[in-house]
Parts: structure tokens; C-alpha cells; sequence
């Protein structure tokens, strides 16, 4: 077994176990921690694959802004366990089947998708160039940029919706 491939099923096993805390950590604050661990991680992937730009990127952008925006976004939500209400069975079952519809999805979309590596060798271009790499996100992939956006734009306008306190009327 080489070194690279020893790198590699660590941190697959690192990233794996991270994300999985990620989801069934209690404790928001720690979630977001392994969140963090998890995204070193992934940039440590990235420089498995000679992409250096990404990794770094990654690790500014992930790591450092988006993380910041997340624990403000949990310090901001009063997440008192005595105060939240109990979710009806018929709301946890209809986010159930929300999730499996979502990952069934997912899962067509990924296998339909054909393999990009082709077209890699066929064109020769070295999309490790940062001028590259501007053309193609900005160009071929400006909807999903501008789609990440408003999904983090939808999601801070609904943190602040449910964290407002909620007038009695007496």
C-alpha cells in the first residue's frame, strides 16, 4: 500500500466519523466543531488531488465564514430544551419522508451523471490554474453559486423568523 492510499482511507475514516457526529451530536456547539473537523478534512482531500487553491479556498471560506455564520446562527437560536415544543408524529414523519425523497433524488442524479475525467484528458486544459477555474465556476456553474447563495440567504431569514419571540396576548 502506497503512502498516498494510507493518507487518504484516514482521512476518508476521519471525514466519515466527523460527519456522522456532525448529525447525531446532541450539542449544537459540537456539532459544529465536528462540522469544522470535518471540513479540514475534506480540504486535506483536496490536497490529496494536487489542488491546493481549493484546499485553501475551502478552509477560508468553509472553515473560517461559513462556520462563523452557523455558530452565530446557533448562539442566536435560544435552543432552551424546556421551551421547545414537542413535534407532532405527523410533522417527524413528513420530514422523514422529505429526507428519503431527497436522497433517492440525489442518488438518480449522481448515477445518471456521466464521468467528467474523459473530457479532462480529451481537452488538456489544467484546471489546477486559478484563471481556469474562474472561467468554468463563473461560467458553467453560475446557477449553482448563485443557488448555494439564496439557500444561505433563505436560511439566516429563517433562523431569525424562528428565534423572534412571540407576542402573548393577554
Amino acid at each position: 500500500m502506497s503512502t498516498l492510499l494510507i493518507i487518504f482511507y484516514f482521512l476518508s475514516a476521519i471525514t466519515l466519523a466527523t460527519a456522522f457526529l456532525t448529525i447525531i451530536s446532541k450539542n449544537p456547539i459540537h456539532s459544529a466543531i465536528y462540522l469544522v473537523i470535518c471540513f479540514f478534512t475534506i480540504a486535506g482531500h483536496y490536497l490529496l488531488f494536487n489542488s491546493q487553491f481549493l484546499a485553501i479556498v475551502h478552509i477560508i471560506v468553509y472553515s473560517g465564514a461559513i462556520m462563523v455564520l452557523f455558530l452565530f446562527t446557533i448562539m442566536l437560536m435560544n435552543l432552551n430544551e424546556e421551551g421547545e415544543p414537542h413535534k407532532k408524529m405527523a410533522t417527524k414523519l413528513a420530514a422523514a419522508v422529505s429526507f428519503g425523497l431527497v436522497c433517492f433524488v440525489m442518488l438518480a442524479v449522481f448515477i445518471k451523471t456521466m464521468p467528467i475525467i474523459d473530457d479532462y484528458k480529451s481537452s488538456g486544459q489544467d484546471y489546477q490554474s486559478i484563471k481556469v477555474l474562474g472561467k468554468v465556476l463563473l461560467n458553467e456553474y453560475m446557477v449553482p453559486f448563485e443557488f448555494a447563495s439564496v439557500l444561505l440567504l433563505v436560511a439566516m431569514i429563517g433562523t431569525v423568523l424562528l428565534s423572534k419571540k412571540e407576542k402573548t396576548i393577554q
